[in-house]
């Protein structure tokens, strides 16, 4: 292949034109970026080398190297791992090949911090070198093919790159950044080393760099007051040294790790920024033996619901790298897991569909989803600190021991923070992992009518239940400001009933499956007519009854004209102000259910709700013997449709009625 000049993707060119404008905050983590891309190619090789040992050809130690070259102002990463084609280098280092490239565009605001968060996240941290460099040079040959098919890439980071065919005796890739003069203190040891210690020392790979010496200056003039020397140098040896710890962070004593060290590994396997809100290291034996260190972020990805995203934590079998994103080790409702499995039982061979039958694996998932559900109870128990008290700022005085009280003070609002990213996805649970439901329905929150944050669980709820109350009150709805002002609530709020408010999309979905919390039943309001039991008196009831009497032909009238719209019309007990609602018989689908199902493709039965009517409301006793009862009855039904979050059926009919009666 002769020099060719290609254009990048549109995507990669806006993502290089935040790069050279310094998006990272810390410049230095470009070489984090790089040094992982050169760890990972030699993952591949090994994995690759399972099934085609011929793949290490005459090189079968693994290793990073850098090296630097003040004169020349360039600094470069090479290994000896799986390399790339050329086709490849042009798929790889042109475009962004991960799905959600259109999300990551769609992401990107013009503000520096936030979209710096973006990068790594879609796998593009290659790009990061340009932050430190006017023009990148990478050298590849992958594994396999013939010396006279190595490839050289260049660009400058603008609207293209170059790639021609080259011939590389070795094997695997070598990345040279071409420093820009405000980058040149990245061409020496003391500072490569360092932030090799800092983000890159569990890499299980030896990183070399050439080893330097102090050279003494050369005597030149015994009397010279100076001594007679010219000034000493570091000068390279020729030899090359580890400069990294070279093993797996996973695979050491827990005593022996710090917790800057267990943040770092977080950053690096996740490329994200923030360090993670709480870590479990557990090496488990017994039938199954397996090492586990798994991470809870900080902060939801953008591709969080992109059911095409594959998701999953990294899988090694006895050190060695097998695949990233086993998503077989955790279930789908814990995908936001980040971390690392080393089984030392699974087959080095093993592929994604064996992981799909295999026991070992069974067992490993059962035993990592209890892990990362006790590290969420752990901080649900710590996220707020008790009430200050005369003991000092900190009012840490309802924990038992000192280290309960560090516990509180370590993980207040954690749990708060976790939730309000991730809740929802937990809420999938429900329906995925039975055998752990009530263990979920224990960590689940919302906001209620008596509480505007999103902090109440149902054992909070049960606390504070009115003595007689019966079930656990709840509404479901679009939004937050929709399921407050619910006309359903109306009597619950007269009578002082706390009413939990979910707002989520998944909460129609995940309440299917949860119907009872500790042995008190869970109860739509909008669902059936309301039975508010003891909290209802004998006067109520029985003026509830007599509106019914007294309105049977009316509601027959009503049941006739709106037969095409409602299954039934009766009086309601629910409502004070409003004229009427709209509720379903008890195990019906919800309306707004059905409506989520058809926005999102998906096909759902027609469901004909109840309307329940408001036997005091002016409008209502208006009804009766009004010239106008056909326009005043679906009036009524589409005001009801519209309290809830739905659409009338017929917009322009609706505005039609209400402008001829307006009139």
């Amino acid at each position: 292949m002769t020099k060719q000049t290609l254009s990048f993707q549109a995507e990669v060119a806006q993502l290089l034109h935040l790069v050279t404008h310094s998006l990272y905050s810390n410049k230095e983590i470009f070489l984090r970026e790089l040094v992982s891309n050169a760890s990972d190619a030699c993952d591949k090789l090994r994995y690759e080398a399972i099934n085609d040992g011929g793949l290490y050809e005459d090189a079968p130690n693994l290793e990073v190297r850098v090296s630097f070259d003040k004169d020349a102002k360039t600094l470069t990463i090479s290994d000896n791992g799986i390399g790339m084609s050329a086709q490849e280098a042009i798929e790889h280092l042109g475009t962004i090949a991960k799905s959600g490239t259109k999300d990551f565009v769609s992401k990107l605001s013009g503000d520096q911090k936030a979209d710096s968060q973006l990068i790594g996240q879609f796998g593009v941290g290659f790009y990061s070198g340009f932050i430190v460099a006017d023009k990148i040079t990478v050298e590849s040959r992958r594994a396999g093919m013939k010396e006279s098919e190595g490839v050289r890439w260049i660009s400058g980071g603008a609207g293209d790159f170059e790639v021609e065919t080259i011939e590389r005796p070795a094997r695997g890739t070598s990345v040279t950044l071409h420093l820009r003069d405000d980058a040149l203190d990245y061409a020496s040891a003391w500072k490569v080393k360092g932030i090799i210690a800092k983000y890159s020392d569990h890499i299980s790979l030896p990183i070399l760099m050439e080893k330097e010496e102090w050279k003494d200056g050369e005597l030149i003039n015994p009397s010279d007051e100076n001594g007679g020397r010219q000034p000493g140098a570091m000068l390279k040896t020729g030899a090359w040294e580890a400069v990294n710890k070279g093993s797996a962070i996973w695979a050491r004593a827990k005593k022996d790790i710090t917790p800057e060290q267990y943040s770092e590994f977080y950053k690096q396997i996740s490329h994200d920024f923030e360090a993670p809100l709480a870590h479990t290291h557990n090496r488990v034996e017994g039938s199954t033996e397996y090492t586990q260190l798994l991470y809870i972020p900080g902060k939801a990805p953008m591709d969080l619901f992109n059911r095409e995203k594959s998701a999953g934590v990294k899988l090694y079998v006895k050190r060695v790298f097998i695949m990233d994103d086993a998503e077989a080790l955790l279930p789908t409702y814990l995908r936001f897991v980040k971390g690392v499995v080393d089984s030392s039982d699974l087959p080095l061979n093993v592929s994604r569909e064996l992981l799909q039958e295999s026991r070992d694996v069974k067992a490993i998932r059962e035993g990592c989803s209890k892990r990362v559900l006790g590290m969420l109870e752990d901080l649900a128990k710590h996220d707020k600190l008790p009430a200050a008290s005369a003991e000092g700022a900190e009012g840490v005085t309802d924990v038992v021991s000192e280290e309960d009280k560090a516990a509180a003070q370590a993980n207040a609002g954690k749990y708060s923070k976790f939730y309000a990213e991730f809740g929802a996805v937990l809420k999938e649970g429900l329906g995925e992992d039975f055998g752990n439901k009530e263990r979920l329905a224990k960590l689940l929150r919302f906001a209620s009518s008596t509480s505007d944050t999103v902090s109440v669980g149902f054992a909070d709820y049960k606390a504070r239940m009115k003595e007689g109350q019966e079930a656990i009150y709840y509404i479901t709805a679009d939004s937050a400001a929709a399921a407050k002002n619910s006309p359903q609530l109306e009597v619950f709020k007269k009578k002082g009933i706390e009413v939990l408010l979910m707002t989520d999309r998944v909460d129609e979905w995940a309440l299917n499956y949860l119907h009872e919390f500790d042995g008190t039943p869970l109860q739509s309001v909008a669902k059936g007519a309301v039975d508010l039991g003891k909290l209802q008196d004998d006067a109520e009831k029985k003026a509830a009854e007599e509106a019914a009497e007294t309105f049977k032909p009316l509601l027959a009238k009503l049941k006739e004209a709106l037969k095409d719209k409602a299954e039934d019309v009766r009086v309601t007990t629910r409502l004070v102000d409003s004229a009427a609602c709209l509720v379903v018989q008890d195990h019906g689908m919800s309306t707004q259910l059905a409506r989520m199902l058809k926005q999102a493709g998906q096909a759902a039965p027609d469901v004909k709700p109840v309307l329940e009517v408001n036997a005091e409301h002016p409008l209502v006793k208006k009804l009766e013997g009004s010239v106008h009862f056909h326009d005043l009855a679906h009036i009524l039904f589409d005001q009801a449709l519209l309290a809830e979050g739905g659409l009338p059926a017929d917009p322009a009919a609706y505005v039609k009625r209400v402008n001829a009666l307006l009139v």
